[in-house]
């Protein structure tokens, strides 16, 4: 899911550079027409870009929303759950092994994990 993730990041990325592009080409044959001066047309790319890339941006936060809802609409374990419940086994674990050693009689038998 991550790897998808970062597929589509890298995606539109992608289109960020390609809008700056086209946004060009689109402004230079808007002077070469004269409906556009020499000294507007960067100003006019740039406002292009920063809206493209808000839009970009917005997307992405909308995407991160989506995904977000999906895995916990898919009830999915988090990574933090899982390094929660990890670190929580541990020690239920060395509380096991510890109060196993303290039982332990003359006579008794270790744990099968001991023999």
């Amino acid at each position: 899911m991550k790897d998808l993730f970062g597929k589509a990041v890298s995606l539109g990325l992608g289109f960020a550079v390609a809008s700056k592009e086209q946004a060009e080409k689109f402004v230079d044959e808007l002077v070469k027409k004269g409906e556009l001066n020499k000294a507007e047309s960067q100003q006019f790319v740039d406002e292009l870009v920063r809206k493209g890339q808000e839009a970009q941006s917005s997307l992405e936060t909308k995407v991160r929303g989506y995904i977000r809802q999906a895995l916990h609409e898919m009830n999915l374990t988090t990574k933090d759950d899982y390094v929660r419940l990890t670190q929580r086994i541990g020690e239920l674990e060395r509380r096991v092994a510890e109060l196993e050693g303290q039982t332990k009689g003359p006579g008794q038998l270790p744990p099968p994990s001991e023999l």
